[in-house]
């Protein structure tokens, strides 16, 4: 099977391409290499994951001609694009990187896929979707018509292009909808690795919501069992379903949406005394309000994606917690 891998360079796409390559499966991994975080970091998940199977492109995926002309060449069995500006902050800040990678790159794939008849396309949503929804825990079948940053609204809108382009063309599409993923080779802009890296350096941690916040924390290895598990499972058209029985996740159309996610969220503070733990350090704390952007709570109902493919989470907090610290302190050498 020919795979492609947006975001190759990236936490959740080089793991993702790791697995591909070690099934036997041949790759191509696309990549930016935005200098949005560390690209020493990006570029060392990209030596990590060197295999005979695999090649890495250059390419941004807002070039409309040239990811055109690159689908038309490579002629993709499967694609699973992981590829985005990601960040719920960064978008308040910078809010037209958003449009350019998140919008029209999914655009650019979609009509690669239109073009070249993908068999599956696999693309990353978010929790933050669900924005001021509050009933928890989150079911696809919830409303996500009230986004709360720029960024959750482009993840929305992917699943509204994927659906227009299911229902036009008959392209199969999965969303997933990511919860909170850490672990080793983590993003540098989500809070497990701040605070690790905070908590070693002696500096202060910014604790928002005074620490009352709850994350369904997700170990990065189950994330990747999920997606290579979900590729697997094609949609198929439905043509007795209706808007009136049928659920937002599904469709007529070749389309599904899930979440992926641990489904048992803890609190923010019994995360961080977690880490504390395994550093045996305590933290220097600063606690603040909630910030722009921010939603109390994240909890992922997973039966859907587990009525599928057969697999729930199996790595828990003081597990995962574990296996980042000594990373961490491996890769930077402290």
């Amino acid at each position: 099977m020919k795979y492609l891998v947006t975001g190759v360079a990236g936490f959740i796409g080089s793991c993702v391409v790791e697995r591909l390559c070690a099934q036997g499966h041949q790759v191509v991994g696309l990549d930016n290499i935005n200098d949005y975080y560390d690209i020493n970091l990006k570029d060392a998940r990209l030596k990590r994951i060197e295999h005979e199977l695999f090649q890495f492109v250059l390419m941004d995926l807002a070039d409309r001609e040239a990811v055109s002309a690159f689908f038309k060449e490579q002629q993709f069995d499967r694609v699973i694009h992981l590829a985005a500006q990601a960040g719920v902050r960064y978008s308040i800040e910078n809010p037209m990187a958003y449009a350019d990678s998140n919008l029209v790159g999914h655009l650019n794939i979609l009509e690669g896929c239109r073009n070249t008849k993908v068999k599956h396309l696999v693309y990353a949503s978010s929790s933050s979707v669900y924005g001021l929804n509050n009933k928890v825990p989150f079911s696809t079948s919830d409303s996500v018509d009230h986004p709360i940053s720029l960024y959750a609204a482009t993840k929305k809108s992917n699943e509204l292009m994927a659906h227009s382009y299911s229902h036009l063309y008959n392209i199969p599409t999965t969303g997933l909808r990511f919860f909170t993923v850490y672990g080793p080779w983590g993003r540098p802009d989500m809070a497990p690795y701040i605070f690790t890296k905070k908590i070693l350096a002696g500096e202060t941690i910014d604790i928002n919501n005074n620490g009352d916040m709850w994350r369904d924390f997700t170990y990065i290895d189950d994330i990747v069992e999920g997606v290579i598990r979900i590729a697997d499972v094609i949609p198929t058209r439905d043509d007795e379903w209706t808007v009136e029985a049928g659920t937002p996740a599904s469709s007529s159309a070749p389309y599904r949406v899930y979440n992926i996610g641990h489904g048992s969220p803890i609190n923010l503070m019994e995360f961080i005394e977690t880490i504390e733990s395994e550093l045996d350090v305590k933290a220097n704390k600063n606690f603040r309000g909630m910030q722009p952007g921010d939603v109390y709570q994240t909890y992922a109902d997973t039966k859907d994606l587990f009525d599928v493919i057969g697999y729930k989470p199996q790595v828990g907090v003081p597990e995962g917690v574990a296996k980042l610290v000594s990373w961490y302190k491996e890769f930077y050498k402290v």
